[in-house]
């Protein structure tokens, strides 16, 4: 179970929560909740989850390899976030964690008590949607919030009119 909601509250905004990875498919999930918040004075939250996994090594080049992981994490979110600002105006929070990116979300949304809607793109690759579709659409239970999941065969102007 999750904490209440406060976004509707005095002072507060709803935030969407968009998970930024390596995947074609979340610049969509960006583009969405941008203009969601845009259309409704709301906020973005921009998510970018290093895996723990990656640092299995010895204790220097397990440094070496984590710091190198937060700098190209920061290059990507400052990107999508650059993005977000030319296209739609709107300035995201922007957060990095390390971990199981499912876990990690849930932790964020627990934390950030203002995020209302976690929004995902579904992939057109023959693979499935997606490894975050695939783990909600998997899981025994779901987030905590409502989940939005954007499909791939959307244009960008019938995007722009659901947002």
């Amino acid at each position: 179970m999750v904490s209440r909601r406060l976004s509707r509250l005095e002072g507060h905004r709803r935030k969407f929560l968009a998970v930024i990875d390596d995947t074609p498919e979340c610049q969509r999930a960006v583009h969405y909740a941008g203009m969601r918040a845009k259309n409704s004075s709301g906020a973005v939250v921009l998510l970018y989850v290093i895996a723990n996994a990656d640092f299995q090594q010895w204790l220097g080049v397990e440094e070496i390899m984590r710091a190198e992981a937060r700098e190209e994490a920061e290059a990507v979110l400052a990107k999508a976030a650059q993005a977000l600002r030319e296209a739609i105006g709107i300035e995201p929070e922007t957060v990095i964690r390390e971990g199981v990116a499912s876990e990690q979300i849930n932790s964020l949304i627990d934390e950030d008590r203002d995020i209302a809607i976690l929004v995902l793109a579904a992939g057109s690759a023959k693979e499935g949607p997606g490894p975050l579709v695939s783990s909600l659409a998997s899981r025994g239970q779901a987030f905590p919030i409502p989940v939005t999941v954007i499909p791939d065969q959307l244009s960008d102007e019938e995007l722009d009119a659901l947002s």
